[in-house]
């Protein structure tokens, strides 16, 4: 996670806790373990019975790995552009075996990436790779997304899970009541905890890890598109100033990549 976000974070959490605790003196009404238990619980327990076993695993992994920055930043793209010019020229003087030479590590580092230069040296069309590789893409990003939808599927399950608690809680309550009512106040407090919760456990956890999941992505097959495009250049043997004037097409223009920035530099 960026320090910006980190900073982000902090700041409107802080704001959230500190109107609780310019509301109430008792603050600690708002602590409540088993109102806790019950949404978790609850919402686990739905969410494995509606996904298979390792999809679940697979997305409650993912809210840890939404803390850490994205690897596909804006400068990675202008990367990308630069090392497909720099195939360009080697293929220009060596041919396909020079591609071949070149590329042995990023091969086996980047799945995607090695099995588009295959692709390359395999000798087919530009075409032909374009085609090949947007399904690779596509069916890539299907299969990554379902952690995303089931984590915004949980974020549907825990406010219904805070309901059924306050539900329980009300039950409760009730059932005491003959005994003394003056608990009637604190039991509906404890009881309306669990729908908190559960709305809190929702908008502030899930859903925001299920967008940021969708997000990266996104991101990642964005530029799994630019690389099939540039891939599908070096097939065509288009020469690397046009490589470059086609990949930057699909770049903000702050960040294209120059060959005569490059030269120079």
């Amino acid at each position: 996670m960026s320090f910006a976000t980190i900073i982000g974070v902090l700041v409107g959490f802080g704001l959230f806790v500190g109107a609780i605790v310019l509301s109430t003196e008792n603050f600690w009404v708002f602590l409540n373990l088993p109102s806790v238990i019950m949404v978790i619980g609850g919402t686990f327990a739905a969410t494995f019975t509606a996904y298979e076993f390792r999809y679940v695993l697979l997305s409650l992994k993912s809210l840890q790995s939404v803390l850490f920055v994205n690897k596909v930043t804006r400068s990675i793209l202008t990367n990308e552009v630069g090392r497909v010019i720099r195939w360009g020229y080697i293929i220009q003087k060596s041919g396909l075996p020079g591609l071949e030479s070149d590329a042995g590590k990023v091969r086996h580092q980047d799945r995607f990436l090695g099995f588009g230069i295959d692709l390359v040296i395999s000798g087919y069309t530009g075409q032909e790779i374009r085609e090949i590789l947007a399904t690779t893409v596509e069916t890539t990003f299907q299969r990554n997304t379902v952690q995303s939808d089931i984590l915004r599927a949980m974020s549907s399950t825990a406010p219904a899970f805070g309901m059924i608690g306050t539900l329980v809680g009300l039950i409760i309550m009730l059932d005491n009541m003959g005994e003394d009512p003056s608990k009637i106040g604190p039991g509906m407090a404890v009881a309306l905890i669990t729908t908190l919760y559960g709305i809190l456990f929702a908008r502030l956890i899930l859903l925001p890890a299920a967008t940021k999941v969708q997000q990266r992505e996104e991101i990642l097959r964005f530029r799994n598109y630019l690389i099939a495009e540039g891939l599908a250049l070096l097939a065509e043997r288009k020469s690397p100033r046009y490589i470059q004037d086609k990949m930057n097409a699909y770049l903000d223009p702050s960040i294209h990549f120059s060959i005569d920035r490059m030269r120079k530099g």
